[in-house]
């Protein structure tokens, strides 16, 4: 500290208050881009819940199809063996 004719010299304490003003407007934009961070990453954890909800729908959808085609099938292979057999009795009757 420098001390003049006329009394103190204020630059350093000048210098010094800007720097703490400086740092001082840091943490205020540090503060705000955490609260920022915060809010993206709920939102986000919250799409994500909802994109695994939908994820073990859509699982469940698809199992249930497999089923639905597997029964299909049985149907299907059901219904041909019938037609074999209704054929194979329409035949033995004209054949009487």
């Amino acid at each position: 500290m420098v001390i003049t004719g006329r009394g103190l010299d204020l630059e350093p304490f000048d210098r010094l208050e800007e720097k703490v003003r400086t740092l001082v407007g840091y943490v205020e934009r540090l503060r705000a881009e955490h609260a920022e961070a915060a809010a993206v990453s709920t939102r986000l954890r919250l799409e994500v819940e909802a994109l695994q909800t939908l994820l073990a729908e859509a699982l469940d959808a698809d199992r249930e199809v497999q089923v639905l085609r597997q029964e299909r099938d049985q149907v299907r292979a059901r219904v041909s063996e019938m037609l074999d057999q209704l054929e194979a009795v329409e035949l033995a009757e004209l054949r009487r």
